[in-house]
C-alpha cells in the first residue's frame, strides 16, 4: 500500500494480526505485486492499453472499473495507487454510509496538504444512491481524491450522469480459458506441484471458474485439498468433488438481461441451438422457467406473429403444461415451445402495425367514427344519420361490401403490411383481392 513501509513475510503476518501458520487463501498469496503480472486484461494494460498510456505520463484520472467478479479490479486499483505513488484507501459502497465519506474525504485533504495524495478505491459503487454519488463531485473536480469505482453493473444506467462525466470507465473482460490456464500454471509453480488433474478434468475445472480468476484459485485450493497421495482426478470425479460452481448470474443484473437478450435474438434469427442453450443456461442459473415461458410467448407475438399464428397457441400451451408438471419435466415443454418459435416463419407486421395504430391514434384525437357503421338505438341518433347507407357485409358479394369503417376526417390507412411468408402469404393474397373490389365498387 502506497503511502505505508511495505511488508513481508513474518512483519505482514503480524501486521494483520496472523501467525505465520494462518491459513491464508491461495486467492491472497497469488495476488498480484505488479500491473504486469495481471492477466486477462491486456487491452487496458497491454503496450497500448489506457491503462499503460495514463502511467507513462505519471498522472492518473478517476476511474469507473467495470467488470464482472474476480477480474482483477481491486487489484488493479492497488497496483496504480502504488505506480503513481497515492495512498491507497478502500471503502465498499455496501458498508459505508455519509459519515464515513466525510471521514474518508476530510483525511484525504489533510493528506494533500502534505504533499501525498488519495486514491479511493469504491467497491461496488453503484450501492450508493444518487446524494451519496453526487458528494464525490466536489473532491474529484479539486483533486482532493482520484476515484476509482468498481462495479459489476452497467455504469450507464446505475452511476449519475455527473459522475460519468468526470471518471473515464474501462471494461474489464472476464478471464478466458488461455488467462485462467496461466493462473493454474503460475499457482503450481507457487505450490511446486501439480494440479491432480487429468486433461479432461482440468479443461472442465477452467469452464468451472467462469471467466472469475479468483474463484479459479479457490477451486484449484480445493481440488489440492481434496486428493488424496497420488490420486488423480477424471472429469466425472471433480464434478463429484466440487458440486459445480454456480454461473454467475443474478436475475436483477446485467446477466440476466444480456443473456435474456442472446435468447430472445437468437429465436429471432431462426437459430433454435443457440436458443436452447441461452435457455439452458437460464435455467441452470435458477431463472424462473415461468417468466421464461412468458418471454417465449412474447416472442411469438412480437417476432412471428401472423406468419405462424400457431405459435402463439403452443407457447401458451408450454406455459400451462410448465404450471401443470412443475420442473424438471414442465421445462421441456419450453424448450419444446423454444425450437417452434425459432424454426417458425419470421413477421414482425404485426408488432410494426399496432404501434403504428397507436402512433395514430394519439396523433388524430377523438374522431367520431363514420355515421353508417354507428348503432342508432335512439329517434334522434337516426334522424342525425346514424347507420345510414350501412351495408351488411354478409350480403354482399364475397362477404365483402367494401365500406370505409375510417373517420371522414382520417381517410383510409394502412398499418399492416404482411410480408410474403409462411401464413401471411395466404393473408397477402386476401388483402390485395379485398383492396381490389374496393376500388371496383367505390369506381376508383
Amino acid at each position: 500500500m502506497s503511502g505505508k513501509p511495505k511488508l513481508e513475510g513474518a512483519s505482514l503476518f503480524a501486521a494483520a494480526g496472523l501467525s505465520q501458520d494462518a491459513p491464508h487463501p491461495l486467492p491472497d498469496r497469488m495476488r498480484p505485486r505488479s500491473l504486469t503480472e495481471v492477466v486477462g486484461q491486456d487491452h487496458i494494460l497491454g503496450p497500448d492499453g489506457a491503462l499503460t498510456r495514463m502511467l507513462e505520463t505519471r498522472t492518473l484520472g478517476s476511474l469507473i472499473f467495470w467488470g464482472p467478479p474476480g477480474t482483477g479490479k481491486t487489484t488493479v486499483a492497488r497496483l496504480l495507487a502504488d505506480a503513481t505513488e497515492l495512498h491507497f484507501e478502500q471503502i465498499s459502497a455496501v458498508f459505508s454510509g455519509v459519515a464515513d465519506l466525510k471521514k474518508v474525504f476530510d483525511a484525504a485533504r489533510a493528506r494533500r496538504e502534505t504533499g501525498k495524495g488519495t486514491l479511493l478505491f469504491v467497491d461496488e459503487v453503484h450501492r450508493f444512491n444518487r446524494a451519496q454519488q453526487d458528494s464525490f463531485l466536489p473532491v474529484m473536480e479539486d483533486g482532493t481524491v482520484v476515484l476509482v469505482g468498481a462495479t459489476t453493473e452497467n455504469p450507464s444506467f446505475e452511476l449519475n450522469a455527473a459522475l460519468l462525466s468526470r471518471a473515464r470507465v474501462l471494461v474489464f473482460h472476464s478471464l478466458g480459458p488461455e488467462a485462467i490456464e496461466k493462473l493454474y500454471s503460475h499457482a503450481e509453480a507457487v505450490e511446486g506441484r501439480k494440479l491432480p488433474l487429468d486433461a479432461e478434468a482440468r479443461a472442465v475445472l477452467v469452464r468451472m471458474a467462469d471467466g472469475d480468476g479468483r474463484a479459479a484459485l479457490t477451486l484449484a485450493e480445493e481440488v489440492w485439498r481434496s486428493a488424496r497421495g497420488g490420486e488423480t482426478f477424471d472429469a466425472v470425479q471433480l464434478q463429484a468433488i466440487l458440486q459445480r460452481r454456480a454461473p454467475i448470474y443474478d436475475k436483477s443484473a446485467d446477466g440476466h438481461y444480456n443473456l435474456i437478450s442472446a435468447l430472445h435474438k437468437s429465436v429471432r434469427g431462426s437459430d433454435p441451438d443457440a436458443a436452447l442453450y441461452y435457455l439452458a443456461r437460464m435455467l441452470d442459473a435458477g431463472e424462473d422457467p415461468l417468466y421464461l415461458a412468458r418471454r417465449v410467448v412474447r416472442m411469438a407475438v412480437e417476432d412471428i406473429g401472423m406468419a405462424d399464428p400457431h405459435a402463439l397457441v403452443i407457447c401458451n400451451a408450454a406455459k400451462d403444461t410448465y404450471d401443470f408438471l412443475g420442473s424438471p419435466e414442465g421445462e421441456l415443454a419450453i424448450a419444446q415451445a423454444v425450437i417452434y418459435v425459432a424454426t417458425a416463419p419470421k413477421s414482425n407486421a404485426a408488432y410494426k402495425a399496432f404501434g403504428a395504430a397507436k402512433r395514430m391514434a394519439k396523433e388524430a384525437g377523438s374522431l367520431l367514427p363514420p355515421k353508417h357503421i354507428l348503432n342508432a338505438p335512439t329517434k334522434l341518433m337516426k334522424s342525425e344519420g346514424y347507420g345510414d347507407g350501412y351495408d351488411y357485409d354478409h350480403d354482399a358479394p364475397d362477404a365483402f361490401s367494401g365500406q370505409d369503417y375510417f373517420p371522414e376526417k382520417l381517410g383510409r390507412q394502412t398499418f399492416y403490411d404482411p410480408p410474403d411468408r409462411g401464413f401471411e402469404r395466404e393473408i397477402r393474397k386476401r388483402l390485395d383481392y379485398w383492396a381490389k373490389l374496393r376500388r371496383e365498387r367505390s369506381g376508383k
